[in-house]
């Protein structure tokens, strides 16, 4: 009796299982267009800027102040001193130590951050509603009054350093820092790591100045998203950042982004996977046909059904997670691929991605993969705008761009007028492989022996 229920609940899950193999699942629907929530912006004496969206329902309110500094500011022979000068800023102000500053902040339920960026420092968090105006006063004193204290800093300089020896024993960072320096040269977008002799010689002046020279109203916005009591919040940035010095005005050194073909192999002899990254200057966020260009990184190799991914992961099984992307900054946007392959393919693999990016230069996307990618680029874009982290990303992009509010509220519109005319259009002269900067970090012999191998030499 046994048996033959045995046999009835696997003939019943083979009957199912072929009834859902025949089955398709339903289309899902086109995203809706986006719509920015209303927002007020108020410019103060001091430079400062100000931007208030009333969001959601939740008792909450996001509040990040931004200064456009970061690492673009550093001279040469300073990289991450801007790293430790926000480690410091967050040691506290002069009348209130981390220990308190963090407990404060943990009453209004929340906690307050700092986080250092290539173009931005951000000092933020969320809390609680009810204690928004007490959180930027907080903040405030933060940014304005940093203790800056003596006796912290070798041990975070000593921090630094056990932090640098770790990442510069990941292949992917390795790769990053040979990619961007080919990329950017002398300029500080180029700069990725310091010696740590370098941050040995950092003294206490030497953060103090980077401050006093880098940080102020002038480069500062504040922004408050979610719920919150307006007059409350306006009160305590006038009483506070309001007040603040000027500071500097913004200045960023120029950028001079050149198209060349480069290739570049950093030796891990007996390294069991070879880290690519291939990349070229391509549009930037105020060019007209930049949300195009996503919908063709995108498809190319920016998301997990896309065609280099579909390719070497899950026709080939070169690769786990390769992606693409497009990297934004002051002056000049990058597209960069990048894969970790199997060394015995690593030549293989690269021959692959060639192929694929002159593909979609002669062949038009079809209309149903077009479709896709649309569909999944426009959800994922009102997802992002769906918490007041996420419309304070979308107005920091705007502002960082110089872009009007029209770009997000038109955006996904703009998406789906995007064609496969124009998909193989920014292939053919914006994705140009013969301009392509090549970094490979594995097994030289390995590698140098299968381009010799090769058939397709083009690749390398």
């Amino acid at each position: 009796m046994k048996k033959l229920t045995s046999i009835l609940i696997f003939a019943a899950v083979i009957s199912t299982g072929a009834m859902a193999q025949k089955q398709t699942p339903p289309e899902g629907s086109k995203p809706k267009d986006f719509k920015l929530s209303e927002k007020k912006t108020l410019s103060y004496p001091n430079g400062l800027k100000s931007t208030f969206v009333t969001y959601g329902s939740i008792p909450k309110v996001s509040v990040s102040l931004i200064i456009k500094t970061g690492n673009i500011h550093e001279e040469k022979n300073q990289t991450w001193l801007a790293d430790l000068t926000g480690k410091m800023l967050k040691e506290g102000t002069s009348s209130m130590d981390f220990k308190l500053l963090s407990k404060k902040a943990a009453s209004m339920g929340g906690s307050i951050n700092v986080s250092v960026g290539v173009e931005q420092v951000t000092i933020g968090g969320s809390v609680l509603s009810e204690f928004a105006a007490d959180f930027i006063t907080m903040l405030s004193d933060l940014a304005m009054n940093p203790a800056f204290p003596a006796s912290e800093l070798e041990r975070i300089k000593t921090d630094m350093k056990r932090d640098l020896a770790v990442q510069k024993g990941v292949p992917q960072n390795i790769a990053e820092e040979k990619f961007f320096q080919a990329m950017y040269k002398d300029h500080p977008y180029g700069r990725y790591f310091p010696t740590e002799a370098m941050i040995s010689s950092y003294t206490l002046p030497m953060v103090k100045n980077f401050y006093d020279k880098n940080f102020g109203a002038k480069r500062s916005v504040i922004y408050v998203v979610g719920n919150f009591d307006e007059s409350a919040v306006k009160a305590a940035i006038e009483k506070g950042l309001a007040k603040w010095k000027p500071g500097p005005g913004l200045v960023y050194p120029p950028v001079n982004l050149v198209a060349k073909k480069d290739t570049a192999i950093i030796d891990r002899k007996g390294a069991p996977q070879t880290t690519l990254m291939i990349g070229l200057p391509v549009l930037t966020p105020k060019d007209k046909d930049y949300v195009a260009q996503v919908i063709t990184n995108s498809l190319l190799g920016g998301s997990f059904g896309s065609r280099i991914t579909s390719n070497i992961r899950e026709n080939k099984g070169y690769t786990y997670s390769p992606y693409s992307y497009v990297q934004n900054r002051h002056g000049g946007s990058i597209w960069v691929e990048t894969a970790d392959v199997t060394s015995e393919h690593t030549i293989a693999s690269l021959n692959e991605i060639v192929k694929e990016i002159k593909r979609l230069q002669t062949e038009q996307p079809s209309k149903n993969e077009l479709e896709g990618i649309q569909r999944y680029e426009a959800g994922i874009f009102v997802l992002r705008n769906t918490s007041p982290d996420g419309i304070i990303n979308q107005l920091n992009f705007l502002d960082q761009n110089g872009l009007p509010d029209s770009y997000l509220n038109n955006y996904v519109q703009n998406m789906y007028k995007v064609t496969p005319e124009k998909v193989t259009q920014l292939a053919k002269e914006k994705f140009k492989y013969e301009n392509m900067t090549i970094v490979m970090v594995g097994d030289k012999g390995q590698i140098q022996h299968q381009a010799g191998k090769t058939t397709e030499k083009k690749a390398f």
